[in-house]
């Protein structure tokens, strides 16, 4: 076994459930990680069970009755705390994602800074939850709103971010005065494993085990029960726009409430007078990055004709020589695919794209060696295709030509996701006309830089399909908490609001 899964307590054999610290023996099926760059098995976990479950459910709701009275700043500390212990095993963390997940090295560290960061985030908001004060309109009254902690929250998390997307959720919630239940994609259990016995130290130190804990189970055993629980009064899940309608309806159903970071087709436009060395940057990362597994990822790319032939020989010849391989080797661009039935989507992506019209201009086929490796794709597209309208989560680039940015927009936005997009341009109003209310229809709309990395300093999410949630910056804070309003008469009076009178009032 490898040192750095050693360093971070990985043995052959892993429980999947903590309360506060992790169950001997969990009642649910024995899964394996597997190595997308091996297909190898690299351990096996333990899941939960229904019983497990239940375990998880009481821990964390014992846990939120004192953790939700600690002051704000306290509960900050121990987040301080947290995000110091992320940064001594920053390198461990970042290899193990690397090697679970199929992430470049330098992509898997810079998650777990990522992770480092939104605790730094929420140690300073945790002395800023604040609420507005409103003048009354009745005499002697003073009135106010707060914001109270909300309860337990679920988190679940896809496979492509098996550390970070959990860390925007969790670090606001705790300094919010939640509790949480996580559940991580079977895909990469190892993971958040590693993280759980980060955090169970921490909090078992401060006095507060049970803060955060995990389920790593089945949808039958953990992913329904977690979905319909009314004890759970916030499930965060990230995953498909099909998943998130299926848990937006249960959730709604028994009106509690969700946030749904679900699928991106993401869009650059590149005009005539954009500086094209850095639009074939922005784009190879954007498209080529984590092999096409970010939500962010770009996935259309419209060329104002001018420079559409220019720029398209840039980008296969940048696709051309992109290096393939073993994400933890120096040098590798682009790692491997996350499973089989990954590739499998791929080339069934590709025929379909041929089916439809489109152009294979570079890439297209699986790589030949161990495990699930494809070539990054390059599609002379048309608008046609209705396979364009779709996310298919592998490194597959439609390329368009228009005619202009009024072009561009009305096909950039004719897709159900909205949730990242780009422009290049030198143009400022050509610019500004992007980010206003007749441009992208995105959350995200970014000039010259790509539709990839997000800081988490503003606010993640998208519109339409993408499910409309904000996870961690800007005002995000306030979907982990309820708004209370409230006014207090310190007059020996008892008037009424809007002038009512009512009997001896």
């Amino acid at each position: 076994m490898k040192d750095f899964l050693r360093e971070l307590g990985i043995q052959e054999v892993n429980s999947g459930v903590s309360t506060g610290v992790f169950l001997e023996a969990p009642s649910g099926k024995e899964i394996e990680s597997v190595e997308p760059s091996t297909g190898k098995v690299i351990a096996r976990v333990r899941t939960a069970g229904g019983e497990d479950y239940e375990q998880v459910v009481a821990a964390c709701d014992n846990a939120f009755q004192t953790w939700r009275m600690l002051p704000a700043p306290k509960r900050g500390e121990v987040v301080r705390r947290l995000g110091e212990e992320l940064r001594r095993y920053k390198k461990p963390l970042g290899a193990l994602i690397s090697h679970e997940m199929g992430k470049i090295r330098t992509e898997g560290e810079g998650e777990v800074q990522e992770m480092i960061d939104i605790a730094d985030f929420a140690v300073g908001l945790s002395r800023q939850l604040y609420g507005n004060t409103m003048h009354s309109e009745r005499p002697l009254h003073r009135m106010y709103e707060q914001w109270h902690s909300l309860g337990i929250v679920g988190i679940i998390t896809a496979f492509n971010f098996p550390g970070a997307v959990w860390a925007w959720n969790s670090m606001i919630a705790a300094v919010c005065g939640d509790t949480m239940i996580w559940k991580p994609s079977s895909k990469v259990p190892l993971t958040a494993i590693a993280v759980q016995r980060i955090c169970d130290r921490v909090l078992a130190e401060a006095g507060h085990p049970g803060v955060m804990a995990l389920a790593i189970g089945s949808s039958k055993d953990v992913g329904n029960k977690l979905v319909n629980d009314r004890r759970v009064p916030l499930i965060s899940a990230t995953g498909s726009c099909r998943m998130g309608a299926q848990v937006g309806t249960a959730v709604a159903q028994r009106f509690g409430r969700s946030l749904l970071e679900l699928g991106g087709n993401n869009g650059i436009i590149v005009l005539d007078d954009a500086d094209l060395d850095l639009a074939t940057r922005g784009i190879l990362f954007g498209a080529v990055g984590t092999a096409g597994q970010r939500c962010t990822s770009t996935r259309r790319l419209f060329l104002q004709k001018g420079i559409a032939k220019d720029l398209t020989a840039r980008l296969v010849k940048a696709y051309q020589s992109v290096k393939i391989g073993d994400p933890l080797e120096a040098g590798t661009v682009m790692g491997p695919l996350i499973d089989k039935g990954a590739v499998d989507e791929f080339l069934a992506a590709i025929e379909t794209i041929r089916k439809q019209g489109g152009e294979i201009l570079t890439g297209g086929k699986v790589v030949d060696r161990p495990g699930f490796f494809v070539q990054p794709t390059l599609v002379k597209a048309n608008p046609r295709m209705e396979i364009v309208g779709e996310e298919t989560f592998a490194p597959i680039l439609y390329v368009f030509q228009i005619d202009d940015l009024e072009e561009a927009i009305r096909l950039h936005n004719g897709v159900r996701q909205g949730l990242s997009s780009a422009i290049f341009t030198r143009n400022l109003q050509a610019a500004e006309r992007f980010l206003s209310h007749a441009g992208s229809d995105c959350g995200i709309a970014n000039v010259n830089i790509g539709t990839s990395g997000a800081e988490i300093g503003g606010a993640f999410g998208g519109e339409k399909e993408t499910g409309g949630g904000r996870e961690a910056g800007s005002d995000s804070w306030k979907f982990y908490m309820r708004r209370q309003t409230n006014t207090i008469n310190w007059s020996s009076e008892l008037p009424l609001a809007q002038g009512v009178e009512f009997g001896g009032s």
